[in-house]
């Protein structure tokens, strides 16, 4: 196996291995999950893979979350993301999925807005557009290496909120039904993320952030943009182009992503695994109950 680096400071090709290989050996489980602490995002390309080969990997890691209410896959292990509808067309502009899309084109890492949050993504794009609909990401562990110490110390014991309704709102006012909020209360979590294997610490923050505690609603609000700006900087995010066969995965505990445009008129469909984060992940210590008992 070999792992090939590809963003500034995080990101990497895994070749000589892939989903199937880590789904049925312990040496290439082991291989690659040491490959994921230490790069965060990891690519593999050329993969045939079937759902069941998608969700034997994803179990490798941990738990699997179960796809949220009111979403395409809900009650599954596959949320699925598209503009295309059952009988082949594509949805209007201002349709749900639509918009959706376009909320996933904020910076985010994946359901921090729940309890649990998520380890990993493993997500693969049966139908890409010809241009637009790439995925970029950056990372949260470095961008907490570059914040002053001053500021490291200021974020490492504070707590900030985060709602699903919160980010769909910058999208459209209703865009988060009554049952998704019935079904996804605000949660609150640390904002700084200790990787228990290598000790590195990273933001915890995303679209969904909508409060720190001890703050004004201005003042958080304020500091959140400020650092998921610092995050997501020039010359610090890796941008992915997708081509058939792609897989990537990514650590929600330090890495946000979003998703790119592309043409109204052309089809796009992911799917993707999620890992549900447990303690042994470093979940134990985000949670607020521990530090305040």
């Amino acid at each position: 196996m070999k792992v090939i680096p590809l963003g500034p400071g995080f990101a990497a090709e895994v070749r000589g291995a892939g989903l199937a290989d880590v789904a049925e050996r312990d040496d290439a489980y082991a291989g690659v999950r040491a490959a994921f602490e230490e790069h965060s995002v990891l690519l593999f390309r050329g993969q045939h893979i079937t759902e069941e080969v998608q969700v034997a990997y994803s179990r490798r890691f941990g738990p699997l979350e179960i796809a949220k209410v009111a979403s395409r896959g809900e009650g599954t292990p596959f949320s699925i993301l598209t503009n295309i509808e059952p009988d082949g067309s594509l949805v209007p502009p201002d349709h749900k999925e639509a918009l959706r899309a376009k909320a996933n084109q904020l910076w985010h890492t994946d359901s921090c807005f729940k309890d649990p949050p998520a380890l990993a993504s493993v997500l693969c794009a049966p139908i890409i557009p010809p241009s637009g609909g790439e995925t970029e990401f950056a990372s949260q562990r470095r961008a907490w290496e570059r914040l002053p110490e001053a500021m490291r110390a200021r974020l490492a014991d504070a707590y900030a909120w985060h709602d699903y309704a919160h980010s769909r709102g910058k999208i459209a006012p209703h865009l988060a039904s009554e049952r998704e909020r019935n079904a996804l209360p605000p949660v609150r979590w640390r904002m700084r993320w200790r990787n228990p294997v290598n000790g590195r610490d990273s933001l915890y923050i995303a679209s969904h952030t909508y409060a720190i505690d001890g703050m004004s609603k201005d003042e958080g609000q304020t500091l959140i943009a400020q650092l998921i700006e610092h995050a997501t900087a020039l010359g610090h995010t890796w941008r992915h182009t997708w081509q058939p066969g792609d897989i990537i995965m990514w650590d929600n505990r330090c890495v946000l992503h979003r998703g790119r445009p592309w043409a109204d008129d052309k089809p796009r469909r992911v799917v993707r695994t999620t890992i549900t984060a447990t303690d042994a992940d470093g979940l134990a210590e985000m949670r607020w109950e521990k530090t305040a008992a």
